[in-house]
């Protein structure tokens, strides 16, 4: 009984995590899922995912989060770490500039592996290191609004606008999927309650890649 209360959901979106290596990914991923934050993290190596359901318009949407490290050399699961996804949050640390600057990279990277229509949301993360802030709110803002993007501040350490980053990315994807359906109905029909959304290989696919 209880494995079948775990798998009830509307929907499975794929999100995934990117951005350069220690600007973490990690810990939002795990502030999000778990309410855990490590201090001592150390860098992810390939590939790991966690999932977790909210609920969004009345309906529960589950979300498989993806997280791979920022490193060059892990550089070749790109294909298998996109496909499916739905979309995206591209991760800056407000205390370091560089890795902002790099956001341009990533997004041209994802916009070459991942599916024309992801939804990006740009998110700098660390906002508690405000002190010591590297890349102003208005800079990224600008450049989240000339490549039509959402913007949040996020801090893992004390969970600042982490619920609210993934709340209104799946919320962004459910509306966009439900207007598609909406549009679509007359000749294919919807998506059908506890679906994934363009998870091809179904809940476990992910798995394969690592």
């Amino acid at each position: 009984m209880s494995t079948r209360v775990e798998e009830e959901y509307d929907y499975l979106f794929k999100v995934v995590l990117i951005g350069d290596s220690g600007v973490g990914k990690s810990n939002l991923l795990s502030r999000f899922t778990r309410n855990e934050f490590n201090l001592e993290s150390k860098s992810t190596i390939g590939v790991e995912f966690a999932t977790k359901s909210i609920q969004a318009e009345g309906k529960t949407i589950k979300a498989q989060i993806w997280d791979t490290a920022g490193q060059e050399r892990y550089r070749a699961i790109t294909s298998a770490y996109y496909r499916g996804a739905v979309g995206a949050l591209l991760v800056y640390d407000i205390s370091k500039h560089g890795t902002f600057e790099n956001v341009e990279r990533w997004l041209k990277e994802l916009r070459d592996h991942a599916e024309a229509n992801i939804v990006v949301m740009l998110v700098g993360n660390k906002s508690d290191l405000k002190n010591i802030r590297g890349v102003e709110t208005d800079e990224a803002m600008s450049f989240a609004e000339q490549h039509n993007l959402a913007f949040i501040e996020t801090s893992a350490l004390d969970s600042t606008g982490v619920d609210t980053a993934f709340q209104r990315i799946l919320t962004e994807i459910y509306r966009l999927m439900s207007r598609r359906n909406m549009a679509a109905e007359e000749g294919v029909g919807g998506v059908g309650k506890g679906q994934s959304i363009e998870l091809g290989e179904g809940k476990k696919g992910g798995k394969k890649c690592c």
